[in-house]
């Protein structure tokens, strides 16, 4: 009743209006546009008209829609061609839409005119919104993907498309009443015969002003139904995108040995060797002369104080950051758990495993993920997204995905953060009984964990830079 009272208020004033005014010709009130349009959905025509119109305005929204997404994700992965048709776009997004119907009548004549005036309404508006969107996308959760070897769909799935979504739910609230504005526009001034616009047109010569009242509802009343349909059917793919996430592509198995993820002779699998190491950023060094020799399924733990560079060392034995210096060598695939949460959040437990592991199809896969999720959470809590469980719920599943993945050298950072003492307990006792011979390193300032571990202890503090 809340959202009825302004409407009728207005209604009410267009009534007033009307009778002040005092002609129909200058201002048709409520009720003669009200008969009127119960006309129109008498007349036999109605539907043949509102389909005509309907048919064009949804496929150029569609090919522009499409179009734009398609070019957007182009030019995020090949910036050339963001660079190449950024300028174009920007200038036809400024172009009064009257000037490009004129041209178009000229080009495509006026049966195509509106399909072709929606598409370029649209393409510009979606193409700088998904470009947006792509570039805000969570890198530590990309960073995360990479490690874990996750192919290139399934990132594009469980992650990329669930973070550009929400942008594009929120433009398309306002692209889908500009196609209708931009087709009907594009029918009025080409006139093709059977369309909203000529009708439009036809009451304009005539001067029936509750013909076009009508027909404005129409057009209000049609934009608002496709924009929630397109807008509901859009939102869904989020969850069909996850879910789909899990059934394409595969998880890497084994990858070569490498030297920060290139190729390396003489250095065996599940080794990390890193000789006179220089690790840190670009214009800030961390540590210097960094000496590691870890064979295979040796477990190390690092114990530093912060800022030592315990982090940008397993950063840099993951390759996720080149050595500044020095020689940094490590056999096999590599498996990680973040000093900070990197989960998908509209997947559950069990699926945030398996996006590493396998594939929902597999059912070894599927109880591989359930059953070393059990032993560090309560049972209730596997089949609910992540991002409704506590901080150290959603860490033990980090420390379950770093163990459940394939690889040959497991790096956890700080991976008992926000544990009380006995999930603490538990969760040590769940590495050691499930790391089955692979090489662990470990950046950890809590007291104990060596032992817990039965880690042999590394130290940075000889080869920390000065700040």
């Amino acid at each position: 009743m809340r959202r009825l009272a302004p409407v009728a208020l207005w209604v009410c004033v267009w009534q007033v209006a009307s009778l002040v005014v005092g002609s129909g010709i200058l201002l048709a009130g409520p009720v003669d546009t009200v008969v009127r349009l119960a006309s129109l959905l008498g007349d036999a025509s109605f539907l043949s008209t509102v389909g005509f119109s309907l048919v064009r305005i949804v496929v150029g929204f569609a090919l522009g829609f499409a179009g734009a997404v398609a070019l957007a994700f182009a030019g995020a992965r090949w910036g050339v061609v963001r660079t190449i048709f950024s300028p174009a776009l920007s200038v036809l997004k400024s172009v009064p839409i009257v000037c490009v119907i004129v041209l178009l009548l000229m080009w495509v004549g006026a049966g195509s005119v509106s399909a072709v005036a929606v598409f370029l309404a649209v393409f510009p508006a979606v193409f700088f919104s998904c470009s947006e969107a792509l570039d805000n996308v969570d890198a530590k959760t990309g960073e995360m993907l990479e490690v874990f070897g996750v192919p290139r769909v399934r990132r594009l799935l469980a992650h990329v498309w669930p973070e550009v979504l929400p942008y594009l739910v929120g433009t398309s609230r306002n692209v889908c009443g500009m196609a209708w504005k931009a087709g009907v526009a594009a029918e009025l001034i080409g006139s093709p015969m059977g369309s909203i616009g000529e009708r439009i047109y036809q009451s304009k010569l005539l001067l029936e002003t509750a013909d076009l009242f009508a027909w404005t509802i129409v057009i209000v009343v049609m934009s608002w139904l496709c924009e929630r349909a397109f807008v509901a059917v859009l939102a869904r793919t989020g969850s069909w995108a996850l879910r789909a996430s899990l059934r394409v592509g595969r998880p890497r198995r084994t990858v070569g040995v490498g030297e920060c993820g290139a190729r390396t002779d003489g250095v065996r699998r599940g080794e990390v060797v890193l000789d006179g190491v220089t690790i840190g950023y670009p214009g800030r060094v961390v540590a210097r002369g960094v000496r590691m020799d870890v064979t295979p399924g040796e477990r190390v733990i690092c114990s530093d104080a912060s800022g030592a560079g315990k982090t940008t060392l397993l950063r840099t034995v993951a390759g996720l950051q080149p050595a500044l210096a020095g020689t940094c060598a490590v056999g096999g695939a590599v498996t990680m758990a973040f000093q900070d949460v990197r989960l998908i959040g509209g997947m559950s437990a069990v699926q945030n495993l398996l996006l590493v592991i396998g594939s929902s199809r597999d059912d070894g896969a599927r109880d591989r993920a359930r059953e070393l999720l059990a032993e560090l959470l309560p049972a209730e809590t596997l089949n609910v997204p992540v991002d409704q469980l506590s901080g150290g719920q959603r860490r033990r599943v980090e420390l379950a995905r770093a163990i459940a993945a394939p690889g040959d050298v497991v790096l956890l950072d700080e991976p008992f953060a926000s544990l009380d003492a006995a999930s603490h307990e538990v969760a040590a006792r769940f590495v050691t009984g499930h790391l089955g011979g692979r090489t662990l390193i470990v950046a950890s300032h809590e007291a104990g964990d060596a032992e817990r571990l039965d880690a042999t202890a590394y130290s940075l503090g000889g080869t920390a830079a000065e700040a």
